[in-house]
């Protein structure tokens, strides 16, 4: 049987785990915000400390890593607790990635400082938000085990694809009005397309704890909205 110190230290290790994913979320709402902020201030340094705050992101999830690979081999946990554990090793996956998209937006906002100014800009921070909004929910749906909360962030992305859709349309016009407006609109299209996949990302942490309390995948085609794919002149899709 196992001690009662044992207990404690499996759980202190569990609520480690935790406290790492949690760490690295938000690491990544606040490169997400500097990063979107650099880009609307033109601001080249808060771009390059996005750039170089990635690194610290990348290494707290090698420390998930570590520590969920030890829970694994040495505590061999069943049920929730695997679940628990499988779902951090994910979670932090997701969250790691969008620290590099983050780092991307960042490094476009470096580019964009360089080149002239468009009013488009100003629906970038909108977006941004909304991404971070649901960053922001699907942790504290994780933390707290909410699949209710969970289930709204996985709806709430196709009003992200709506309003990338509509800054898309957008800057290809500018681009169709005026060629020197091509190198500055493609960098906006790739930055906007970046937090697009953040929020992607974060549906699919919405759809780990949902497995992680449930035991049920979901079992469904995602709300996506995203009809960019289709475009070609005209609307889109058509």
């Amino acid at each position: 049987m196992e001690t009662e110190h044992t207990v404690q230290s499996y759980d202190a290790e569990l609520a480690r785990l935790t406290d790492l994913v949690l760490r690295m979320g938000g690491l990544v709402e606040n490169s997400i915000a500097l990063a979107t902020r650099a880009m609307t201030t033109r601001d080249s340094e808060a771009g390059q400390r996005v750039v170089d705050g990635d690194a610290e992101i990348d290494a707290l999830e090698s420390d998930v890593e570590r520590l969920a690979t030890r829970l694994l081999a040495l505590r061999q946990p069943m049920a929730n607790d695997l679940r628990g554990i499988l779902g951090a090793l994910r979670v932090s996956g997701d969250l790691e990635r969008m620290g590099d998209l983050a780092a991307n937006i960042a490094k476009r906002s470096i580019a964009l400082a360089r080149g002239r100014e468009l009013e488009s800009l100003r629906v970038l921070p909108g977006m941004a938000s909304r991404v971070r909004a649901m960053v922001r929910d699907v942790l504290d749906a994780y933390v707290e085990q909410d699949v209710a909360k969970a289930e709204r962030v996985w709806r709430s992305d196709s009003e992200v694809d709506e309003i990338y859709n509509g800054l898309f349309r957008q800057l290809l016009t500018y681009m169709m009005e005026d060629p020197r407006n091509i190198t500055p609109c493609a960098h906006l299209l790739f930055a906007a397309k970046n937090l697009e996949r953040i929020a992607d990302h974060a549906t699919n942490i919405s759809e780990i704890v949902r497995f992680r309390e449930t035991g049920e995948r979901a079992g469904r085609e995602r709300p996506k909205s995203d009809d960019t794919a289709t475009f070609a002149g005209g609307e889109p899709g058509r």
